[in-house]
């Protein structure tokens, strides 16, 4: 399976990286930056752990003392293209193929990260199709780990597959493009600086990597406060009562941690700071969660393809939404706990770290984990999966192995990660001989959801022992469910009235994800008030599903489409943002302003479907059959194997009265794609001749 090797591509309200609702950003103009000196001046102690951290060498100059690869010669062969990696006149230069497919020497720019490997960025000018002031980051990295360990060597982040000049993953296209997809977790106080009538980033930064203010905040203010000698001003200004992101994070929290001596696990003696808990969480998930760059703080669902049903770790996620479902998360132990948050270096080595809580007599033991004296905690509760190649990453969600979960739903256990010799129902026999017999877990809930299957997701979105993000997952699976199908059942449609009011966003962004499956006056009913959500990422998420209805707020929904369409010019350098701007140009009657926008999603990404088959619907509503037509086979050329553009032609030809020809393109998006059960009610009301309307529509957003 494919996987971006770093941020992932703009979801419609995805994870933010700005302050959370309850810590609301202070006035832009109010702070500016100050820069990482300013603030050691004070912090030297903070400053001195943080040099040579991550984050410190987050991105670096491409120089003597930063580049680790060889670049004396060394050459890598990936399906047929030699790359050569070369010193020319003091610069570090990579040969390889351009975006025409021909070999052509790139300098590198800047490095990006150290360890486990090393990237390399190439600044670009403007091509055709392509904004200019662009960095692109190689996809030949060097592998900075010992040799001992495999490493010092060149590899490429796909060894098993091609990807040729205009591959969606090839290195000099939109998914590999520094300004939008990596530079806001790697650098500190960025400006993206997207003109898109121009086409052209314009990216600014106040520091090259990961420095104080990136966490804390732009620090005038701060600073401002701490050379102020009124103690007065002092009291009055300074960060204990600093509203926002800036230097909000003024104390750890960590409170003090002893193990019970019943259980053996860590309780805190003195219960945590929520609002200290919330604000480091959020902190850290700006970067260290699946995520969109300019929306509001909250980690992606457990999404099929990002998370197993049982919600560990499959995508490229990062941390955070699995510690948010984690019981250490619920008992009020954060991030620093664990972490040095300057050094970002474990607090202490090994099993210790865990038995600084819990109790190494109890749970450090053969009798507690079955295996010879020196077992590792993380082994068993934090299974490790790689990514880029070469860096392995723990899950976070701190579970308990479950190997019967397996025989059931096959999702992987930490059991047979180490004994794949042996069979998972081996693992799961020995489990319950240990430990008795295992309590029903939510995930078969969530993998029957995902199936279609009969399943209690409204029970389980209703149960407050559930992590939120679990609950939120339930409820936008509600209208996959046949036993909750939502508008067919009163529990479904109660479990989203209730979910559309619950205090975490997760939860209420699942229940608008649902409620888009209700019937439109309920919809509206029950959506309208979330256009005021708190949250940006639930706000512009119910302007979407209410943009074509006429709520009683009007206002309401005017000002949630105006932040829903600001989000999306944020992001139209994308072509995910031009789509969505088509979208929103058709909804208003802007059939121009719509083709022009979908047309440069294709510029962008010439083998973005959703804007082919959105482009061929507007041309639908225009009259223009035979232009959607051409369209639509021309995209199936090159993607023959994508149900969305089979379905969308069978459609067509509904419409135009060639049903024969009609059933083969719906009965090919049907096998391609068994589980929409949109295709499949129209291919049996194609085959029973009962085609759909002139107007039906296919349109994306």
């Amino acid at each position: 399976m494919r996987l971006f090797w770093t941020a992932f591509l703009v979801v419609l309200a995805g994870c933010a990286r700005q302050p959370s609702a309850d810590a609301p950003a202070a006035d832009p103009s109010s702070a500016s930056y100050v820069g990482r000196q300013t603030c050691a001046g004070c912090h030297a102690d903070e400053d001195r752990l943080w040099q040579g951290s991550h984050h410190d060498l987050a991105m670096q100059e491409a120089t003597e003392a930063t580049v680790l690869g060889d670049f004396g010669g060394a050459t890598l062969t990936h399906f047929g293209v030699t790359s050569t990696f070369l010193r020319q006149n003091g610069r570090f230069v990579v040969r390889t193929d351009g975006p025409d497919g021909k070999l052509h020497d790139f300098p590198v720019a800047y490095t990006f990260g150290v360890s486990p490997l090393q990237q390399y960025l190439v600044a670009f000018p403007g091509v055709p199709g392509a904004p200019g002031g662009r960095l692109q980051a190689l996809p030949l990295c060097w592998d900075s780990r010992p040799a001992a360990e495999g490493g010092q060597r060149w590899f490429h982040l796909y060894p098993d597959e091609a990807v040729p000049a205009g591959d969606t993953l090839h290195w000099t296209g939109p998914n590999q493009t520094w300004n939008y997809m990596c530079a806001d977790c790697h650098s500190t106080g960025l400006k993206k600086g997207y003109d898109a009538k121009k086409n052209v980033y314009e990216t600014s930064w106040s520091e090259m990597d990961v420095s104080c203010e990136a966490c804390h905040g732009a620090g005038s203010r701060h600073v401002g406060w701490a050379k102020d000698t009124r103690k007065e001003t002092r009291k009055d200004a300074g960060p204990e009562t600093a509203k926002g992101f800036e230097i909000r994070l003024k104390d750890s929290g960590r409170g003090t941690w002893v193990a019970d001596l019943q259980t053996g696990f860590g309780k805190r003696l003195a219960p945590a700071d929520p609002a200290i808990a919330t604000d480091e969480i959020a902190t850290c998930a700006r970067c260290h969660a699946r995520s969109a760059v300019n929306s509001p703080v909250r980690p992606a669902l457990l999404d099929a393809g990002l998370y197993h049903a049982d919600g560990q770790i499959d995508g490229e996620v990062y941390e955070v939404g699995s510690f948010l479902q984690s019981r250490m998360h619920a008992k009020g132990v954060t991030c620093s706990d664990c972490h040095e948050p300057h050094a970002l270096t474990l607090r202490r080595a090994g099993n210790a770290l865990c038995t600084h809580c819990h109790s190494a007599a109890k749970l450090d033991t053969p009798a507690h984990h079955r295996h010879a004296a020196g077992a590792s905690c993380v082994d068993c509760h934090m299974p490790a999966k790689t990514y880029m190649g070469v860096d392995s990453r723990r899950d976070h969600s701190l579970r308990v192995p479950r190997p019967d979960l397996t025989v059931t739903i096959g999702t992987p256990n930490a059991c047979n990660g180490c004994h794949a010799d042996r069979s998972p129902r081996w693992a799961a026999d020995a489990a319950e001989r240990w430990y008795g017999k295992p309590a029903p877990h939510w995930g078969e809930v969530i993998q029957a959801g995902r199936e279609g299957l009969p399943a209690p997701l409204a029970a389980l979105a209703a149960d407050p022992a559930v992590p939120a993000i679990v609950r939120g997952t339930a409820l936008s699976l509600l209208p996959r469910s046949r036993a909750g199908q939502v508008g067919e059942t009163a529990p479904a449609i109660t479990a989203v009235e209730t979910g559309l009011r619950d205090s975490d966003p997760l939860v209420r962004l699942g229940a608008v994800l649902a409620a888009e499956a209700l019937d439109p006056e309920t919809r509206q009913k029950l959506v309208a008030p979330v256009l005021a959500d708190p949250e940006r990422g639930v706000r512009i998420e119910a302007a979407r599903i209410l943009a074509g209805s006429h709520p009683s707020d009007t206002q309401g929904l005017q000002a949630a489409l105006a932040d829903y369409q600001s989000f999306q010019e944020e992001n139209a350098d994308r072509p995910e943002g031009r789509l969505n701007l088509g979208w929103l140009a058709a909804l208003r009657g802007d059939r121009s302003g719509a083709e022009a926008s979908y047309r440069a999603a294709l510029r962008l990404d010439p083998g973005y479907l959703p804007a082919v088959v959105n482009l061929a619907d507007l041309f639908r509503e225009q009259g223009r059959e035979a232009d959607g037509e051409a369209l639509l086979r021309q995209a199936l050329r090159a993607a023959p194997d994508d149900a969305s553009l089979h379905h969308a032609l069978g459609l067509l030809l509904v419409r135009t009265h060639r049903l024969a020809e009609a059933l083969p393109e719906l009965a090919r998006a049907v096998e391609l794609a068994p589980g929409e059960r949109r295709y499949a009610y129209v291919f049996e009301a194609a085959i029973q001749s009962d085609p759909f309307p002139t107007g039906h529509s296919e349109r994306r957003e």
